[in-house]
């Protein structure tokens, strides 16, 4: 049965025009109004999602049809937006920005997927008659994107915004619906990846309040919620979920994995995961366990282990001193615990990082020394191909994922390293090799969304499962 009701997409001419602190501003104004929102992020990013998280005080999801196929990102958009009052989506990079010269997987493409009404966020320093001439560009490039406003950002005079203002109602006939001045003293901050993370900034919900205002004061947030009803559309439908060699649906039967307990890092150092991804687990049944590899004294009692993305670089000094936590989990994986390690986590698994001229111990399970370059090592999608025994991945089985790094291998003993992947697209740990294998422990640069490779769960917590009496 297809759904109607009002959804957008925040997007821009490029990245950095400030998509994400218009849609913070939204997002809080009309979470403080009572509306009821869906939140998504389209893309592979987390730190942008955690700040939306923050903003509408609702968990966000992303939306990315590389790692999830279409069908999922319907499926997924479908099920969390049906019943709110609006679903909101913040693009990334450049609107047409895709894998190709066709736009694939870019923010216009999933636009069109989920009938997405569009409001284009302009950067108009140093601009004005121009602006109009690029979002024309944007309207004839693809007519079936549905461009049906734009934010102005950035805005230095009253005669600037005039003069945009004019032009764009007059050549693109599509409305302005703010104007946003330039607000420097909001202070989200940057760093290699993007956004400053929600988990290590110290004044995440004044500085949302402060957006809010922002937004509040300079946009039509009425207005543009009128323009959102008015082009709502029937969402398209999706296939009712996962079937059989026959065809049929494939009913959910109770928790398989009752009783297993996942153990998750979190902390300022570790906190890159997809909701999905838990929300896989919980799903089988899995007890999800919060631990914290700075402060805890030791690993607790779990009969698994993720360890997701982060930034172990910038709390090297506070990972490196809890040594009764890396002496644990070395313990731990050497009397074979599941590990699931993705990124950060895969570095802290290695031997040590060498991290602004000096070197920091870490858990020694991968004889691999980390360093880390001003540069991306390795940066976008990913596929790899398992050609090796491993605890998680049967051989032959494809990988889609995503990666970005600015760690590679320094000092590697090449004898006592053993990888199950060949990297196909992207650069793993080195151009060729991913999937650092150690007895039922598996590291990697490579995220994998678990709605995309929905055998990812099952075969974690399976293996979780044969060291539990009475599984099999």
């Amino acid at each position: 049965m297809q759904i109607q009701f009002p959804r957008i997409l925040i997007g821009a001419f490029r990245g950095g025009a400030g998509k994400t602190l218009v849609s913070l501003g939204l997002l809080a104004a009309w979470r403080s109004a009572g509306k009821d929102l869906a939140v998504f992020k389209k893309g592979p990013d987390y730190i942008d999602a955690a700040w939306l998280a923050s903003a509408a005080m609702i968990s966000c999801y992303n939306l990315d049809t590389y790692l999830m196929g279409e069908e999922g990102v319907l499926r997924s958009f479908a099920a969390r937006s049906e019943g709110t009052d609006l679903a909101v989506v913040e693009g990334n990079r450049g609107l047409f920005d895709g894998m190709n010269v066709e736009g694939r997987h870019s923010s216009a493409a999933l636009a069109k997927l989920l009938g997405l009404s569009v409001f284009l966020v302009v950067d108009c320093t140093k601009s004005t008659r121009t602006i109009a001439a690029l979002l024309k560009g944007c309207q004839v490039l693809d007519e079936e994107v549905e461009i049906q406003g734009a934010i102005l950002n950035r805005v230095g005079t009253r005669r600037q915004e005039s003069v945009i203002r004019a032009s764009i109602e007059k050549y693109c006939d599509i409305p302005v619906l703010g104007a946003v001045p330039r607000a420097d003293e909001i202070q989200l901050y940057e760093r290699h990846l993007g956004l400053f993370p929600a988990q290590e900034h110290g004044a995440v919900d004044e500085t949302i309040d402060a957006i809010r205002g922002l937004i509040e004061a300079h946009v039509n947030i009425d207005s543009l919620w009128d323009v959102a009803e008015r082009h709502a559309s029937r969402l398209p439908s999706a296939g009712n979920g996962e079937r059989d060699e026959a065809g049929e649906v494939v009913t959910a039967g109770p928790p398989r994995f009752s009783g297993i307990r996942v153990g998750v890092v979190r902390d300022k150092a570790f906190h890159f995961y997809y909701p999905e991804n838990i929300d896989a687990l919980r799903d089988l049944g899995a007890e999800i366990v919060e631990v914290d590899a700075s402060s805890d004294p030791a690993l607790p009692d779990v009969d698994a282990l993720y360890v997701g993305g982060g930034f172990p670089e910038t709390q090297a000094k506070v990972l490196a001193a809890n040594r009764s936590f890396r002496e644990s989990l070395h313990g731990a994986v050497e009397g074979g615990l599941p590990v699931y390690a993705e990124c950060g986590g895969a570095i802290y698994l290695g031997k040590g990082m060498e991290w602004q001229g000096r070197f920091y111990p870490l858990v020694d399970i991968f004889p691999i020394v980390y360093r880390f370059h001003e540069r991306p090592q390795g940066h976008g999608y990913t596929l790899l191909q398992v050609e090796e025994e491993n605890a998680f991945f049967p051989k032959g089985t494809p990988l889609k994922g995503h990666e970005f790094h600015y760690a590679a291998m320094a000092h590697c003993r090449e004898e006592a390293v053993r990888f199950a992947c060949r990297v196909e697209r992207g650069y793993g740990f080195d151009g060729s090799r991913e999937g650092l294998c150690y007895k039922n422990a598996y590291a990697t640069f490579s995220h994998l969304h678990a709605l995309g490779e929905a055998h990812w769960a099952d075969s974690f917590l399976r293996r979780a499962a044969t060291r539990i009496s009475g599984y099999s």
